[in-house]
């Protein structure tokens, strides 16, 4: 059973940092591609990013060159570093577990709870 937990979001200013974190509880961690997407309100959910299990990344167009995902198969964790925040970044930022590094939703089949990220002065 792939459990995930979220942390690291909060209240940042344009142009500030924050880094997220996803710890996977699951034993298939290293197996898995980890992905973020993220929903902002009134809208629907976004593909961010996402990591294989070989380390291949993706990004979405709005964040690329900003954001950097990462992950630590000896701590069962993905990271996501955003930099150079904007207020359009503002949103519930939730990680997920699939078989592979896909833009999608439906390829993700475990999800986290989510954690607010906002932006603003």
């Amino acid at each position: 059973q792939v459990q995930l937990v979220e942390s690291g979001g909060g209240l940042v200013q344009p142009g500030g940092s924050l880094k997220l974190s996803c710890t996977d509880s699951g034993r298939t961690f290293s197996s898995n591609a980890m992905g973020w997407f993220r929903q902002a309100p009134g809208k629907e959910r976004e593909f961010v990013a996402t990591i294989g299990w070989s380390g291949i990344t993706v990004y979405g167009d709005s964040v690329k060159g900003r954001f950097t995902i990462s992950r630590d198969n000896t701590k069962n964790t993905v990271y996501l570093q955003m930099n150079r925040l904007k207020p359009e970044d503002t949103a519930v930022y939730y990680c997920a577990a699939g078989n592979g590094a896909a833009r999608v939703e439906r390829e993700y089949e475990f999800w986290g709870q989510g954690t607010q990220v906002t932006v603003s002065s």
